[in-house]
């Protein structure tokens, strides 16, 4: 449980209490329970095995993929999830890959719906970037229609393990992630994911390189 979570229920109790010490109806006391344990249950953070083979990129939040299409950016051609959070998803993100953040920038902007093409451009979104050695992935938490505040408790220097928590958005949003190309992409459009335990694609020249690596060993 993310402990914003607590702090809404509770609020929310005291707000019920009070109407019942003022006698007011069952229902109007009733309402304020029921949106503190629906404040419990939205911030939920259930534990999630996280895949350990080597080159593999998990995803960052719980969703629907909803685009998968190439990009081109400053450091080259890369491929660009879009993970659609909608407000029944465990919204706590996790970190696509282990390594060490080069790049954590907030940036203001709009709150329209983050479905739209254009909210990757124009959304309140905060992007981070991790160098994972030899490769970098770089994802965004995106602010949607309902989202009005991003958390992210990331700064440049830290380094993460792959599936580490980083933070949440708040009340439906979306994730982007972009990987390098010459990962294997292993989800497709449509496909539900879960943070931090979905693997959305593999290098294989790292894959490649942990085999020959364990041969050795072995040898």
């Amino acid at each position: 449980m993310v402990r914003d979570g607590f702090f809404y229920a509770l609020g929310l109790g005291v707000v019920a209490a009070a109407l019942w010490y003022l006698s007011m109806p069952a229902a109007l006391v009733a309402l304020p329970i029921v949106l503190a344990a629906f404040f419990l249950w939205f911030f939920r953070d259930p534990n999630r095995t996280i895949p350990q083979a080597a080159g593999q990129i998990v995803s960052p939040g719980d969703g629907v993929v909803t685009e998968a299409e190439w990009i081109e950016t400053i450091g080259g051609s890369r491929l660009r999830l879009s993970i659609f959070l909608n407000v029944f998803d465990v919204h706590v993100n996790r970190a696509p890959v282990g390594g060490v953040v080069t790049v954590c920038e907030f940036r203001k902007g709009e709150f329209m719906n983050a479905m739209k093409a254009e909210s990757v451009l124009n959304n309140e979104q905060t992007l981070i970037t991790i160098d994972a050695g030899g490769y970098e992935v770089s994802f965004k938490q995106i602010a949607g229609l309902l989202a009005r505040r991003i958390v992210c408790n990331l700064k440049v220097g830290d380094r993460v393990e792959r599936g580490q928590r980083i933070g949440l958005i708040k009340f439906g949003s979306r994730v982007d992630v972009l990987i390098p190309a010459a990962a294997n992409l292993k989800v497709k459009t449509g496909a539900r994911v879960k943070g931090g335990s979905t693997v959305l694609a593999v290098l294989p020249e790292l894959t490649a390189q942990a085999k020959s690596a364990a041969a050795a060993v072995v040898a």
